[in-house]
């Protein structure tokens, strides 16, 4: 579990401390105290830190203070300590309070009388205390998450004994950033590089306050490229959950571009037992969330309709083989590098077969339309108007579509 800035003021000896802005930020994961003897801090973090200004070394006037507030949210620090005294500094600037406050950035108040070795010890310790607690929360969330039968009873006494709530429902919640083909491209490999860096910790520090927002107990997990939260039973009704993440993603994505934040949610599941099968349906909705940009990058198992039934076969080879049995012939021979056939097909099942339809969305003659129809048929060895290959044509078109190894672009 992390120590935040709202930990802080409940350690031993700094109840004098005093929060004067930026509460929407007070869920701010604290990494380590640094105290700034410079005249500016931007050089000098890189993230995470709990910032402290004594005024003992430079001049720290408002517009200092304004330019501290300013970088520090720039460089996303957890907060500003700012110490206050006859000596120094004798009060904040209501002019950095309100800016603090605009930012979001916890801005502290610390009596001068209140001895730095004091509060650096508080935190100091707090902070590997959280650490080894944390540690072994995520070790045992992943494991639950991992669903092992034979090991369950004994993860669970370790969940209750680190006091992480395993009977009320959860649903699982998988994001992901996609888009560093872009940001290569419009940066080059170095800078890219840097830019994904940043945007990762952007993307881990919001939902980092938005799992404690929800429920601080438990903490946002990251395995590889993904983040997993364990989201609460929903308050409101599931479409309304549904919104309210898409208001969210959108306002987040906005600030990641040329990136984009995907997410994946999994079925909703009353208990522990229902984690690993959670996991494995969020991520199934976070690939249809990828793939179709026509989901704004936010995906519901439950609204994969026939695609849920297909998430449910784990052995992968099984979905392959039936993707190339009813379409291979057709990805085969749209290797090149201006594929059409599968954009022929995507095109004429998304209006349900209107030939007319089909051809305007692709911007094609109907006839041209009627000829690429007619070869996808000989190639398959079967009618477009027989019922049952046109379910499985659909079915492995979907398959494919879903495929994190496909390789066919849709486009003319």
């Amino acid at each position: 579990m992390a120590l935040t800035i709202a930990d802080v003021f409940d350690l031993p000896g700094l109840d004098s401390m005093v929060l004067r802005a930026g509460v929407a930020g007070v869920h701010s994961q604290v990494r380590w105290p640094y105290v700034a003897e410079n005249e500016s801090i931007a050089e000098w973090v890189m993230g995470g830190e709990l910032v402290f200004v004594t005024g003992i070394n430079h001049v720290r006037d408002e517009a200092n203070l304004l330019q501290l507030v300013e970088q520090g949210h720039q460089r996303h620090i957890a907060g500003l300590v700012i110490l206050t005294g006859q000596e120094y500094i004798r009060a904040i600037p209501d002019r950095v309070i309100r800016r603090a406050d605009q930012l979001g950035l916890p801005l502290i108040e610390q009596p001068y009388q209140l001895k730095m070795v004091v509060v650096t010890q508080a935190v100091g310790v707090a902070l590997v205390e959280a650490q080894m607690r944390g540690r072994s929360r995520l070790q045992v969330l992943e494991q639950l998450l991992e669903g092992d039968p034979v090991a369950m009873d004994t993860l669970c006494l370790r969940a209750q004994r680190l006091g992480i709530p395993i009977d009320s429902p959860r649903q699982v919640l998988v994001a992901r950033l996609d888009g560093s083909d872009a940001l290569i491209e419009r940066y080059g490999s170095a800078d890219a590089e840097r830019q994904l860096q940043s945007s990762q910790a952007q993307v881990t520090r919001a939902l980092a306050a938005w799992q404690a927002s929800l429920d601080p107990v438990l903490p946002v997990l990251q395995q590889g490229d993904q983040w997993i939260l364990l989201l609460p039973e929903a308050q409101e009704n599931p479409e309304l959950r549904r919104e309210h993440l898409a208001q969210w993603l959108a306002e987040h994505n906005q600030t990641l571009a040329p990136l984009r934040l995907c997410l994946g949610l999994g079925s909703p599941g009353k208990d522990v037992s229902e984690w690993a099968l959670g996991l494995y349906q969020a991520r199934q909705a976070l690939v249809a969330a990828q793939a179709f940009p026509d989901r704004l990058g936010l995906c519901s198992f439950d609204e994969m309709g026939t695609l849920a039934l297909l998430a449910g076969i784990r052995d992968r080879s099984i979905l392959d083989r039936f993707v190339s049995e009813n379409l291979g012939a057709v990805l085969n021979a749209d290797k090149g590098p201006e594929p059409v056939l599968i954009p022929t097909l995507e095109a004429w099942f998304q209006v349900n077969g209107n030939l007319v339809l089909a051809a305007a969305r692709l911007g094609v003659h109907r006839n041209t339309m009627t000829a690429r129809l007619q070869r996808i048929e000989s190639m398959l060895g079967g009618s477009l108007d027989d019922p049952n290959h046109r379910l499985s044509l659909a079915m492995a078109l979907q398959i494919w579509r879903l495929s994190p190894t496909r390789r066919i672009r849709s486009t003319r």
